[in-house]
């Protein structure tokens, strides 16, 4: 594993406002699906463009001023990122407020640090992805809703790097507006009316779209902050790093499954046990991409320590897919890690990925007060090693454009499709550097 020593140095924090500016104030309200993540940590993506020979004077320049420029003119679109997340003294939960002025805070840096191996999918020390990534300033009653991180590497390319609260954006939401920024950066740049994005990139804020006829955005709330104690029931403040381990020793990696992979896996699942899992047999198994990538990621992950999706289209009546703001639930499950270590250890997680799967549907989709009940049990009474999955097969990272070619890599990318298609799907994983050789060996193995 290479260590790349990455020395970021920072030349400018500006705040970039949306343009046309707002001269209106308004606030956005939170949904039940907003107020469950209250304790994540953010939303975050690093993507790298690889531009060779890139001096500092074409960085400046050139490209700098494009992005700034093109951020200005989709936050137009996009105005509750340019403001807050507050709790104000006399409402019973936070809300997105946008003030005129308001906007996002841009970070410019440059780094020293080793660009094609931060982009490649070795194995790579996390620690070296941190100062690239910008953190959310959050008070006690006020949080940035983004933040944004612009790194130059000289003579090879750049990065960008976002934050989002995950209160204000999901993964799909934060998605979306990467693309809506990349699009205005490098199709309306020469255009006579560059403020127009296409009908799938403007998002809705329609907040009615949320049905919740028993309150569960309170439930959530107060569940959440009840669940780790907080000394104040109304603080926005928490330390989302508390309980995890030393950054500092992991490593990450990026890992592909091709269209082969995918069904070698599935025709392993069929055929165990008789093939009991056949199609047209009792039990059915939900055999997605996902599905049978997130399985074989798990049993890797379980055997190498020794021992969530988008519901846009779910929910009755569908919310829009156009639709900004959190609309994914949290799904859980309980086993023994000796079921994940068995020959038949992908079949057993499939199933039970499956059933999660199969209860994403209609009413059972909507929030419950046993859903958030159960939930905190799990993770707060039970020791156990915890694993869990962010991303979709359906997001289209590395969609992002901005004029300078798709991405090189996406840093943060958990399950997603690859950069240069054809069925390819990406999982990245970070672990300790033993369990990720461990890891990787067993990934590697396992599909021969």
């Amino acid at each position: 594993m290479a260590a790349t020593h990455n020395l970021v140095r920072l030349d400018e924090v500006t705040k970039i406002t949306p343009f046309p500016n707002s001269t209106t104030s308004f606030h956005l309200p939170l949904t039940y699906f907003d107020t469950f993540w209250i304790l994540t940590p953010p939303v975050e993506r690093l993507f790298f463009y690889e531009v060779a020979h890139l001096t500092s004077e074409i960085f400046n320049l050139t490209i700098l001023p494009k992005l700034k420029h093109s951020l200005s003119l989709t936050l137009f679109h996009y105005l509750p990122l340019a403001g807050h997340l507050t709790w104000p003294s006399d409402a019973e939960k936070p809300a997105i407020y946008y003030s005129p002025n308001d906007g996002v805070s841009v970070t410019v840096a440059v780094s020293n640090a080793d660009f094609n191996i931060l982009a490649s999918d070795g194995i790579r020390e996390a620690a070296e992805f941190r100062p690239l990534t910008p953190q959310l300033v959050i008070s006690e009653d006020k949080a940035e809703a983004v933040a944004i991180q612009i790194t130059l590497f000289p003579n090879e390319g750049f990065s960008i790097g976002i934050s989002f609260h995950h209160v204000v954006a999901d993964g799909k939401s934060s998605t979306t507006f990467m693309k809506a920024w990349a699009y205005l950066c490098k199709l309306k740049a020469t255009e006579k009316n560059p403020y127009l994005l296409s009908p799938d990139l403007t998002p809705s804020f329609d907040r009615t779209v949320i049905k919740d006829t028993k309150g569960l955005d309170m439930v959530y709330l107060k569940s959440m902050l009840a669940a780790i104690g907080s000394d104040s029931s109304r603080s926005l403040k928490h330390d989302f790093s508390a309980g995890l381990v030393n950054q500092n020793n992991l490593v990450r990696a990026t890992f592909k499954l091709t269209r082969e992979d995918i069904n070698k896996l599935r025709y392993k699942v069929l055929s165990i046990n008789g093939n009991q899992y056949e199609v047209g047999q009792s039990k059915q198994l939900h055999l997605s991409t996902f599905v049978l990538s997130l399985s074989y990621a798990y049993v890797c992950m379980v055997k190498a320590n020794g021992e969530e999706a988008s519901t846009n289209d779910r929910l009755d009546p569908p919310v829009p897919v156009n639709y900004f703001g959190n609309c994914v639930e949290s799904l859980a499950m309980a086993a023994k890690a000796s079921d994940f270590m068995t020959e038949n250890g992908i079949a057993f997680v499939a199933e039970k990925l499956s059933d999660l799967s199969k209860g994403l549907e209609g009413d059972d989709i909507k929030g419950s007060k046993r859903k958030i009940v159960k939930l905190i049990r799990m993770y707060t009474q039970q020791p156990a090693l915890v694993l869990s999955v962010a991303g979709s097969t359906h997001f289209g990272l590395y969609e992002s454009d901005f004029g300078w070619f798709r991405p090189e890599e996406s840093g943060d990318c958990v399950d997603c499709r690859d950069r240069d298609g054809g069925g390819v799907v990406q999982v990245g994983a970070v672990l300790g550097k033993l369990k990720m050789e461990l890891f990787a060996s067993l990934f590697v193995d396992g599909l021969k």
